[in-house]
């Protein structure tokens, strides 16, 4: 295995790497350590003593990939950015493999089921088509970053799957047409394009009752395909979601009445669904259902990463404060966001 020395580098967790921390190369082409990103994280340690870094080279990875849950500490990182490097699979839900029928929860083209990860510079895309669910990327883990990157699918594009999970995401683009961002996780979006490819919903959580935050958009900017005129900022998958959309731009086709009800007018008794400061042609306030709300100046400003990420957002399961930091540039790092 070629081990190559790294001797400085910020990542989101403020993590610095120092002289002899292995760094791992993927190439498709035969020019690294190994030619897949499943056998380069296959051949992680678990439960490692520090950080590891995975550079993957352009080119196109057609597989699915599983980083599993002991394999902790990595910095996965696209060489030449989303453009670049990009990891694709097509399952789906209702795909029969060796006799058995796919659900949602099958469809993953890149799991990341590890604590302590950060993804930086890759294209996840799962390319089923509009076939059903078929989840792009997948989270588990807690303290998850992914900044730089580009996810992108139809209906469940994101699966924020961990209910013991904070995830940040960064001046990345997701793209997708059902639901397609969704799950029980805590995460914060900062700078992110979500765009819209069909007349639905931009989000679906499934909050916990026992967290404070659910999904928070600071920001970001909705765009839509061509013909799109009919869109949902979110709708509850479970009673208790969370949504909030901070200083986003959003467009037209965003729906006068905001938000949508999962025909079950019970779970709209304890779904906490709210914007502020919000600004284009779809952010008028003034046919919103009734049964989300405006922020108060007070109440937006408890929306920080300090506050959202701490150990006492409401879960007992979180085992300390987590403080992520944004990265420092790099040379020929693609911005997923950008496009």
């Amino acid at each position: 295995m070629k081990l190559l020395t790294l001797f400085a580098f910020c990542s989101l967790f403020a993590v610095r790497a120092f002289a002899g921390e292995p760094v791992y190369t993927v190439d498709c082409n035969g020019g690294g350590d190994f030619r897949t990103v499943q056998e380069c994280f296959d051949a992680l340690p678990s439960k490692p003593d520090g950080w590891r870094t995975v550079r993957i080279l352009p080119g196109t990875y057609r597989e699915k990939v599983t980083l599993d849950v002991y394999k902790d500490c990595v910095r996965i990182v696209g060489v030449g950015g989303p453009e670049r490097v990009r990891i694709v699979w097509n399952d789906h839900s209702g795909k029969v493999v060796d006799g058995y029928e796919m659900t949602t929860y099958d469809t993953w083209t890149m799991s990341l089921q590890a604590d302590d990860v950060v993804l930086e510079g890759v294209t996840v895309e799962n390319d089923a088509g509009r076939v059903g669910q078929a989840v792009a990327l997948e989270t588990r883990g807690d303290r998850i970053c992914i900044d730089g990157c580009r996810l992108v699918g139809d209906q469940d594009t994101f699966f924020t799957k961990g209910y013991v999970s904070r995830v940040y995401v960064t001046d990345s683009w997701i793209e997708g047409t059902t639901d397609f961002i969704f799950g029980p996780s805590i995460v914060l979006f900062d700078r992110c394009r979500i765009h819209g490819k069909a007349d639905s919903f931009l989000t679906a959580a499934s909050t916990t009752e026992r967290n404070r935050y659910g999904y928070v958009f600071r920001d970001c900017r909705v765009t839509v395909a061509e013909g799109v005129t009919r869109l949902y900022l979110g709708r509850p998958w479970k009673s208790t979601a969370r949504t909030v959309w901070i200083r986003c731009e959003l467009p037209a086709a965003i729906r006068p009445e905001g938000w949508r009800d999962w025909h079950d007018s019970a779970r709209k008794g304890d779904v906490f669904y709210a914007e502020f400061g919000c600004f284009g042609p779809g952010a008028d306030r003034s046919g919103r259902v009734a049964w989300s709300r405006a922020l108060t100046d007070d109440e937006a400003a408890a929306y920080t990463p300090e506050q959202i990420f701490a150990r006492k957002t409401g879960s007992e399961a979180f085992r300390s404060d987590w403080l992520p930091v944004a990265p420092l540039p790099e040379k020929g790092r693609g911005a997923g966001a950008q496009q």
